[in-house]
């Protein structure tokens, strides 16, 4: 993947960010996508050799679109500043997600404010066995290349079903049960880098293993 030239395009966008520059350059962007899903089809192969459990996902259906959707969210740009791409996503799981772009790259993981089930059923696999949850953010591997849970809104008091005493109950209270390591351009750009997200994804695998676990209680 060229991801100099995915870069420059980024640039170029973003300083044109309008229907008439996409249409103009549309088959620099088609070119760029199709080797973005070419390079996520070799990684799709390669993590999967990594993880029993991995489920299989094509390129094109990992890739996001670049639009943002204006109905929702009317004052943002026509078009995103990155590339961005969901690997190992089964339904209702925990996926692997890679976000190359202008203001920041990184790789992450986990549930962004998962529906109210998921989230009920993630909250009793920590009331169950929160020590595991636990071990795993606290391994200091893990917290070299993660640091804390991904910073979102919590919750203020206790969820419903628990008490503010609960040994686990800043846990309980996250409404996002993710991690996030962040990349420099020049990682990206570096040779090594496929094996740079292969060391991150085996990292975070028991993480996302145990949120698997928890949301299907």
């Amino acid at each position: 993947m060229n991801f100099h030239d995915l870069f420059d395009f980024l640039h170029q966008l973003q300083k044109n960010n309008n229907k008439e520059w996409m249409d103009a350059n549309r088959k620099w962007y088609k070119s760029l996508r199709e080797e973005f899903i070419i390079w996520l089809d070799k990684l799709d192969y390669e993590v999967a050799q990594m993880d029993d459990d991995y489920y299989p996902t094509p390129g094109k259906k990992g890739i996001n679109r670049i639009n943002n959707n204006l109905m929702f969210h009317p004052n943002k740009p026509v078009y995103k500043d990155h590339f961005g791409a969901g690997l190992d996503k089964a339904p209702d799981s925990a996926d692997f997600y890679i976000h190359i772009g202008l203001s920041e790259c990184l790789l992450a993981g986990g549930f962004w404010r998962p529906h109210p089930k998921v989230l009920r059923s993630i909250r009793e696999g920590i009331d169950y066995n929160g020590e595991e949850l636990q071990a795993i953010l606290d391994k200091p591997s893990f917290k070299k290349m993660f640091g804390e849970l991904y910073e979102d809104e919590k919750l203020t008091n206790a969820p419903k079903g628990f008490t503010n005493d609960h040994p686990h109950i800043d846990l309980l209270k996250n409404k996002t049960f993710a991690v996030v390591h962040e990349l420099n351009r020049n990682e990206v750009l570096h040779p090594d880098f496929d094996n740079k997200i292969k060391k991150v994804y085996k990292e975070m695998l028991p993480f996302r293993r145990y949120l698997n676990e928890a949301a299907t209680l």
